[in-house]
């Protein structure tokens, strides 16, 4: 019989945060996959949890995680954890369950804290639609465009930096994205746990004069909703009215809500309208 894989969340910060199901899960599985066995083994000792430990991470990951999927497969069921947060959000995690789910091994989430949703609930930025992003590049290119590939989404946008990149992307954000707000997010859930609510601009200032410190990560607000919407002619606001007053609508209501919509002046619209048509029998042009 296969045994189980257990994905379960650490602690960002907060040792505290670690939930009883977590604990009991940890000491009941025959043994870990960590990314860190070093940072894993201060939090189950923290617990007096004493199991093996695998090392796993993205520089083994191909090899090791098949040795670990066999093991499940010969009964065994293993724990696999982040250093911090949840395994699989940007980190190795993610190929092991990929994995599991092809050879067909029961796989059960032990929900834990993350720091990029904590973050996002901090930030005062909308939280309906979101986008997690991860780390960007460290190539500056593939940096550029990867940030342009996102410059019209409305979602808002989460990214994690390190604090010696910090300075250098929130200049991309700011020269792809424009002026927006931001939230920045670091020592979540320890004692300077700190979140800074400012524009793109303000961040890149404050920065620039304040070394970073810490893992960052960053909500930024989404594109407006009309961002990448090509502006149509004056010549197709004036027919796009022309059809609103064939379907009834007074030339005047009807270049008042074409306006509205296209940016264009109402008196632009307006005289478009009635230097095309004659006179209507209520005395307006249309």
């Amino acid at each position: 019989m296969s045994g189980t894989l257990y994905v379960v969340g650490t602690p960002i910060g907060n040792l505290s945060d670690l939930s009883p199901r977590a604990v009991e899960t940890l000491g009941a599985v025959d043994f870990i996959a960590a990314e860190d066995t070093r940072v894993t083994l201060r939090l189950l000792n923290h617990f007096s949890i004493k199991k093996p430990l695998v090392s796993y991470h993205d520089h083994n990951l191909r090899e090791r995680g098949l040795a670990i999927i066999r093991r499940i497969q010969d009964g065994e069921s293993c724990a696999v954890v982040s250093d911090a947060g949840m395994p699989c959000i940007s980190d190795p995690g993610e190929d092991l369950v990929r994995l599991a789910a092809e050879a067909g091994i029961p796989t059960v989430v032990i929900p834990g804290p993350s720091a990029a949703v904590s973050a996002l609930c901090l930030s005062g930025l909308p939280t309906s639609r979101f986008c997690f992003e991860g780390f960007l590049s460290t190539n500056r290119r593939n940096r550029q465009l990867h940030l342009e590939s996102l410059k019209n989404d409305p979602h808002t946008l989460i990214f994690y930096e390190a604090p010696h990149k910090l300075t250098n992307t929130l200049q991309d954000l700011l020269a792809a994205f424009g002026n927006r707000r931001i939230a920045l997010a670091r020592e979540l859930t320890k004692v300077h746990e700190e979140v800074l609510r400012t524009d793109l601009a303000g961040a890149a200032a404050h920065f620039a004069e304040t070394p970073p410190r810490g893992e960052f990560v960053l909500i930024v607000e989404g594109a407006p909703a009309d961002a990448g919407k090509e502006q149509p002619s004056l010549e197709e606001a004036v027919a796009a009215a022309r059809e609103l007053v064939l379907s009834g609508l007074k030339p005047t209501e009807a270049a008042r809500l074409t306006a509205a919509d296209t940016g264009y002046k109402k008196s632009e619209i307006y005289a478009g309208l009635i230097s095309e048509r004659p006179a209507s029998a209520e005395g307006e042009q249309v």
